[in-house]
């Protein structure tokens, strides 16, 4: 049976429009860093050398090797942590050009550094790839986090951080960090810009 993560995942994936409190456990991930525009052709390029190297794993029993405790799975979603510059930090509004960026597409446990290296490989042969270099494959902790749905364009998450934040200052939490976490479960280039579904996520601790 195929593992879906929309449906064995649904407390990480698939929130409510509204703010909760999770533990997110320790996850598997390849990354790459960024800067700038995500409009611009760079942050495409970036995704596509994740998305070669996620699709390469995924398939690799097709390649005539099969991973010990490989399983049929569907891949993750695309991820990106975001912050600013300290310029954009300074600005009254959101300087698109001065977001700092860490995109990521979460792997299955059973995804060792041999695997990995095997993929990059099998990349290399079909694709040239430069951003391929710049992937690193590592283990992330969020751990306490609370997390919303949104829907909407991305320019509309302003509204739903405000949300989030007041959730945050009721229940006696503190943000860990400026940066925040954004999961893309819809297909940008398929779905209307109104019925995009973003998880957006703060680190947070006790206070």
């Amino acid at each position: 049976m195929k593992y879906e993560w929309r449906k064995q995942e649904k407390n990480l994936y698939l929130p409510k429009e509204k703010p909760e409190l999770i533990v997110v456990p320790p996850m598997k991930f390849f990354m790459i860093n960024g800067k700038g525009n995500p409009n611009n052709k760079d942050f495409s390029e970036r995704v596509e050398a994740l998305y070669s190297l996620a699709y390469a794993v995924r398939m690799m029993p097709k390649t005539g090797y099969t991973p010990k405790g490989y399983y049929e799975y569907t891949v993750y979603p695309l991820e990106g942590v975001w912050d600013l510059t300290e310029e954009g930090r300074q600005a009254d509004t959101l300087i698109k050009d001065e977001l700092l960026y860490t995109i990521m597409i979460r792997q299955p446990d059973f995804v060792t550094q041999e695997i990995v290296d095997r993929a990059l490989e099998n990349v290399r042969k079909k694709k040239k790839l430069l951003l391929l270099d710049e992937i690193r494959f590592d283990t992330i902790e969020d751990g306490l986090s609370v997390q919303m749905m949104h829907v909407g364009p991305y320019d509309d998450e302003p509204r739903t951080f405000k949300i989030m934040k007041e959730y945050i200052d009721d229940k006696n939490l503190a943000i860990k960090t400026l940066k925040h976490r954004e999961i893309y479960i819809s297909d940008v280039r398929r779905t209307e810009k109104n019925k995009l579904k973003t998880v957006l996520r703060y680190l947070v601790s006790k206070n």
